[in-house]
């Protein structure tokens, strides 16, 4: 990308952005090296034990977030995520998806929430805020997108910051769901662009317009599509369902707007989960368009298999 630029301008204009969003790391080198400074040492364990002034707190806390909110990523640095996507490949969405976006929560749980207890408590109702925008505000983001990528990228904003929610409630509740959450989301977010990667190989095209009406040309397709529409939207039995009840247990515990604005943004999850379902699988079929209507083959399957097993069982 670096040297053909002229090639590949929208993949040059998403990584100098990302590029600038990841500098926000620094920010924690920052903070890391002031810690060593005060306290001599960076193990975990004694750092745990530390304790802290309550405005070093604040200022740790803040050089952390930065760099933390831009992985999850949190509203206003969330931008990123859909362009990347979209330039990606389909493996390196799905490694994007299950992997890297959970570096960004598990910083939340692993070193701000423990090692700066009272800055957390500070900031919970800034967290609550942002979180709650991002979900309400991608959610209905989501319902406007063409891209198939981009749909799944947005849920994926929206879905992350349901697991900050739950964990910065401070309950048990609010934690669990929100570990359970990540691992589900890292199942079922990777299996929904797996699916998309499978429409494009064929169709080497990802607008929601050129689709419709798999169902009678790709049997097998719309089975498996299907039972990951309903784990992105949290039906009972599914690995995500636990998840989201926690978290809104957690967080009805802590505040009941948060909670019922987390409430509203997984309804509309399930209205946008619907919606991409029923654009591609359902109604007519659109030959103009589309050429290759090969069902899965035995490769496809048998990476699929892992993915559903996942999404059903994760507890």
């Amino acid at each position: 990308m670096g040297v053909h630029p002229k090639v590949f301008p929208d993949r040059m204009h998403t990584s100098v952005s990302n590029l600038v969003q990841h500098g926000k790391f620094h920010s924690m080198l920052l903070a890391i090296l002031l810690i060593l400074l005060q306290t001599g040492t960076t193990d975990l364990q004694i750092l745990l034990t530390t304790e802290f002034s309550e405005r070093r707190q604040i200022l740790l806390w803040i050089a952390f977030f930065a760099s933390f909110a831009v992985k999850v990523p949190m509203v206003p640095v969330h931008i990123w995520l859909p362009e990347a996507h979209v330039e990606a490949p389909t493996a390196g969405s799905v490694i994007l998806a299950g992997i890297l976006l959970k570096l960004g929560t598990y910083g939340f749980l692993r070193f701000s929430i423990p090692m700066f207890p009272e800055a957390t408590l500070c900031f919970t109702p800034f967290i609550y805020t942002l979180s709650a925008i991002a979900i309400i505000y991608t959610s209905l983001t989501t319902l406007r997108q063409i891209d198939l990528k981009k749909i799944i990228a947005y849920s994926s904003v929206a879905h992350m910051n349901l697991v900050t929610i739950g964990m910065f409630s401070l309950n048990i509740q609010g934690i669990g769901g929100s570990i359970l959450l990540m691992l589900s989301h890292g199942l079922v977010s990777s299996a929904l662009f797996l699916c998309v990667g499978v429409l494009y190989d064929r169709h080497k095209t990802r607008l929601v317009r050129y689709y419709g009406g798999l169902v009678s040309t790709m049997p097998n397709f719309p089975t498996i599509f299907f039972f990951f529409t309903l784990a992105n939207m949290s039906l009972p039995g599914t690995s995500s369902f636990i998840g989201e009840f926690l978290i809104l247990v957690g967080a009805f515990q802590r505040n009941s707007l948060v909670a019922t604005l987390a409430a509203l943004g997984m309804i509309l999850g399930a209205a946008y989960s619907l919606w991409l379902y029923n654009r591609v699988v359902s109604g007519n079929l659109k030959p103009d368009f589309l050429h290759k209507f090969s069902d899965l083959n035995g490769r496809e399957v048998f990476i699929f298999i892992p993915f559903l097993f996942g999404g059903a069982t994760v507890r």
